[in-house]
């Protein structure tokens, strides 16, 4: 590695045919597998085709654009990185998630889930009761 005392986190979106028709797609992901185990210490993987679900089924967006989809992955992205940017009690850092969380070192791919939902541009919030905010994090939907 060429930056050993150092963590590389990568949120990778993976593709679908369902939701797209280019040919290379697939041989792209297929190819860069390699690197992300090799290179990376934690990869987060995005499902391209569950983007697409949530959107539709639980934001009821008939036509999703690209930023709807950004959107729900930057809200992801944001979570996760939170720790970094905010002191509090429970602060941590990409390597203590590693540790915890990584049980071989090439065995370091998380799927993400988030809740809760809101899409881009939603300005009226609603309270989220512990139990329901629970359910909505291992909603497989989510």
């Amino acid at each position: 590695e060429e930056f050993p005392d150092r963590m590389m986190a990568t949120f990778s979106v993976v593709p679908s045919p369902k939701v797209s028709d280019t040919v290379v797609e697939p041989y792209n992901a297929t190819l860069s597998v390699h690197q992300l185990v090799e290179n990376s210490d934690e990869t987060f993987c995005i499902d391209n085709e569950a983007l697409y679900d949530i959107c539709m089924r639980t934001l009821k967006l008939n036509n999703p654009s690209y930023g709807d989809l950004n959107h729900l992955v930057s809200a992801v992205m944001s979570g996760v990185t939170t720790c970094l940017r905010f002191p509090g009690q429970l602060n941590s850092d990409l390597r203590k998630l590693a540790v915890n969380m990584v049980p071989f070192p090439r065995l370091h791919f998380f799927m993400v889930g988030f809740a809760p939902l809101t899409s881009r541009g939603a300005h009226s919030f609603r309270a989220v009761t512990v139990p329901e905010l629970t359910q909505q994090m291992f909603d497989p939907k989510n």
